[in-house]
């Protein structure tokens, strides 16, 4: 059993399933399972340091189409929301992320409150390409800010 672990392992530290392995957790920690993507990102760019952009491409992207998924679940959810309709927070939020329109979601890189706004924000029907558009930005600020630092402070 040992063995096969550590060939599974090695396999998944090896660039080309690395890439696809981190985008898989990156779009699955952006559903709103709690599961999160960063120590993925930062045990590929500890065995393979070259692939610095590479990595973040790929994370931001699977993160970004895990948004898009949030706000399609979202989008289809928003008979179920109904009945939760009536709460003053609900109305707040609703209203505040009415106001802010598509650009709410630039915080979706934010932990626990990023991925139920991409999807609160396919329950409001806010216009999908720009909801993406400002979620990309914000995943990928995320993934540099964060992955700068990781690198920089517990490099070898």
């Amino acid at each position: 059993m040992q063995s096969w672990l550590d060939t599974f392992l090695q396999m998944l530290a090896l660039p080309q399933y690395g890439l696809s392995t981190l985008f898989v957790a990156s779009f699955i920690s952006a559903t709103l399972l709690p599961i999160g993507s960063e120590p993925f990102l930062y045990g590929l760019l500890h065995l393979n340091p070259e692939l610095f952009w590479s990595a973040i491409l790929v994370a931001t992207a699977g993160n970004t189409l895990g948004g898009a998924f949030d706000w399609w679940m979202g989008y289809g959810a928003h008979k179920i929301a109904d009945r939760y309709s009536h709460s003053k927070h609900h109305t707040r939020v609703i209203e505040w992320l009415e106001r802010l329109g598509p650009k709410a979601c630039l915080l979706s890189w934010l932990p626990l409150v990023g991925d139920p706004l991409c999807a609160v924000a396919g329950w409001l029907r806010l216009p999908f390409w720009p909801c993406l558009f400002y979620m990309l930005i914000g995943k990928f600020l995320r993934y540099l800010a964060m992955t700068s630092v990781l690198v920089h402070f517990f490099a070898k």
